[in-house]
């Protein structure tokens, strides 16, 4: 995600001109012709199937569940977190309810807590109780059942439907497994101001299915299989996706655009109601900024990557194989198209605890964006004492929420952050940088990372340790 802080310093900052496409990275196949798993999948990641049924005119959703676990430590319980509940998704009206569960094929009453949720919405923690607790390594089936309210699409977030272009985009839009290896069950609350918050092991998503109108064009996350009719006048639509953290979809009266960049299919959903930038602009911009991204980073992680223009935001959010972009001008899309692909490897690829260390793909996607859209004089180190700088760029969500909200993170994670591994950057050379930085994706793709981690991709430049220890990204406690 972009924010509003950041966005105003990259107007009036032009993009630097990149061509050229590097392939994709597409998962092996063993010999049955199955998708196999790549160098640093987990096994035993848990393995989704999905449905979600958007109501004709885009305001309420329901959905189905499977999640299949393979806890690798002793659990007593399966964690689930309702992110369209977090205070500043609600405030637009959005919400979601989980209606009924099961585990193990046994009814089980969920457990709800707020979590952060405001007064009088469903709670964003979702807890269902195991009849025995289980030891580590035994495969746990969780089924559920829910509603989503899809609020109104001024509120900027990523769920929302907007009746003047009859369009709905769903980000997160079921329920998260807030399960992380070797660490257990991810409970912090949802903080008040915007920005994500979410952590989850990568899933196997063994199928994505989302009905919507015939006359309505949708996206999704993943790759698409096919479609099918389950009613007259209702189309559903399949994807699947091998490593996955998160899902998104969009639905309504959405012109789409295909286009290729290296091995990537792109796909690109603009209103037909009408947009500052077109399909086709949308999509130039989007490949020729994935290609830049894939010099400075290495093969975009996918085979597809869908793109929705979302008429009620001013910014953007990122999924894994989606991103959902604001309706922004020309000047501003170059940056805005930047930052939010380098999400597809700062999160998406490589993941992180986003509320315990937001640094960890907010700071790197601002340094990819300036690095690769010519915005190196953005961002700058701020002099000791400055009063906007009110925190260490490694504090977390609920530390920013209690300073200052979004205002001061956006200071100290996206600008901070980026100004200080560009100046490390600059430090050592871009050439020696940017080997360690592709050897940090390499070492901890498809996995939640620690600014541990960070420390040992950079050990060899301790310039570059230098200037982040200064900024306090390695917290202490």
């Amino acid at each position: 995600m972009i924010g509003t802080r950041v966005r105003g310093a990259l107007v009036g900052v032009a993009a630097l001109a990149l061509t050229g496409c590097s392939a994709a990275v597409v998962a092996p196949t063993t010999a049955a012709g199955q998708a196999a798993d790549a160098p640093g999948e987990w096994s035993q990641r848990p393995v989704v199937d999905a449905s979600l049924d958007i109501a004709p005119d885009l305001a309420t959703a329901t959905g189905t569940e499977t999640v299949t676990v393979t806890p690798d430590q002793p659990v007593c319980e399966l964690v689930f977190r309702v992110w369209a509940n977090r205070p500043s998704t609600v405030v637009g009206g959005t919400s979601s309810t989980v209606t009924g569960a099961s585990v193990d094929g046994n009814p089980v009453a969920p457990r709800v807590d707020a979590a952060g949720a405001p007064p009088g919405a469903p709670g964003t923690l979702v807890t269902l109780p195991l009849a025995a607790c289980a030891r580590a390594g035994t495969p746990i089936r969780a089924d559920l059942r829910f509603t989503l309210a899809i609020g109104r699409g001024d509120a900027d977030e990523r769920v929302g439907h907007a009746t003047d272009t009859d369009t709905a985009w769903l980000g997160t839009p079921m329920p998260l497994l807030a399960w992380v290896r070797g660490e257990g069950w991810e409970r912090d609350p949802a903080v008040r101001m915007g920005g994500e918050s979410a952590v989850s092991e990568e899933f196997r998503l063994a199928a994505l299915r989302v009905t919507a109108g015939t006359d309505q064009a949708v996206t999704g996350t993943g790759t698409e299989t096919g479609t099918s009719s389950p009613a007259p006048g209702r189309t559903t639509h399949t994807y699947t996706a091998e490593s996955v953290r998160d899902v998104a979809v969009a639905a309504g009266d959405f012109a789409l655009t295909e286009a290729t960049a290296g091995g990537t299919r792109v796909h690109v959903a603009v209103p037909r109601a009408g947009s500052i930038g077109s399909g086709q602009e949308w999509a130039d911009e989007t490949t020729r900024q994935l290609a830049a991204l894939e010099r400075l980073l290495g093969p975009y992680p996918y085979p597809d990557l869908w793109v929705t223009v979302a008429s009620g935001q001013v910014s953007g959010i990122e999924f894994p194989t989606h991103v959902q972009f604001g309706d922004v001008g020309r000047v501003t899309r170059p940056s805005l198209v930047a930052h939010e692909l380098s999400h597809q490897w700062f999160y998406s690829l490589v993941g992180n605890d986003q509320s315990r260390d937001p640094w960890l793909d907010e700071s790197f996607a601002t340094f990819a964006e300036a690095t690769v859209a010519g915005e190196r004089d953005t961002y700058r180190l701020r002099a000791p004492g400055d009063p906007d700088v009110v925190g260490p760029i490694g504090a977390p969500m609920a530390f920013w929420d209690a300073r200052g909200g979004f205002s001061a993170y956006s200071v100290g994670v996206y600008e901070q952050g980026a100004a200080a591994l560009l100046e490390g950057r600059d430090r050592v050379g871009p050439e020696r940088f940017d080997a360690a930085l592709r050897a940090y994706i390499g070492a901890n793709a498809h996995r939640v990372a620690h600014p541990s981690d960070v420390e040992a991709a950079f050990r060899d430049l301790p310039q570059v340790l230098d200037v982040l220890h200064e900024r306090g990204a390695f917290r202490t406690s």
